[in-house]
């Protein structure tokens, strides 16, 4: 397996829910499939297979986050350079409104919390520019331009 980037931010998040998963919700689980187990005939017993799923679920991403977490590589942002590299938190304006993005790691990529992974289309036109600089991004929706207003 390649390695994970992910940012500080990004690697806490995944340990904490790693630590949810392992002390929490396995748990509770568990008691769900004993619980319904108990209530007598297995194949007819819908809240068995619903419990056994849903421990299925979580050991699979348990077992998915400690993958990921072997691999981890963590990007260091101090921006000592002026051009957006993996990490760097940076301010656009399209269309006359100003945005705040950040660069990450396809793992740790959430759009809608203005995280674009470095391997989008938006984030990779994005990596190695500097602040006045204006691109132009095929979009869906057709093409956008950013201009690049600060670098964090």
């Amino acid at each position: 397996m390649k390695k994970v980037q992910l940012t500080n931010e990004g690697l806490k998040k995944l340990e904490k829910e790693l630590v949810e998963l392992t002390d929490g919700k396995r748990a509770k689980a568990i008691q769900r499939l004993h619980n319904a187990r108990a209530m007598g005939d297995l194949s007819e017993n819908s809240e068995y297979s619903a419990a056994k799923e849903d421990l299925a679920f979580i050991e699979g991403r348990i077992q998915e986050i400690e993958e990921l977490l072997k691999n981890v590589e963590v990007i260091q942002n101090n921006n000592q350079s002026n051009k957006i590299t993996l990490g760097s938190r940076l301010t656009v304006e399209a269309n006359k409104i100003q945005d705040n993005l950040q660069i990450v790691g396809e793992y740790e990529a959430d759009p809608l919390n203005k995280k674009l992974s470095a391997k989008s289309p938006i984030g990779s036109a994005l990596l190695g520019k500097k602040v006045g600089d204006i691109i132009e991004v095929a979009v869906p929706a057709g093409k956008i331009k950013y201009k690049i207003l600060e670098i964090k």
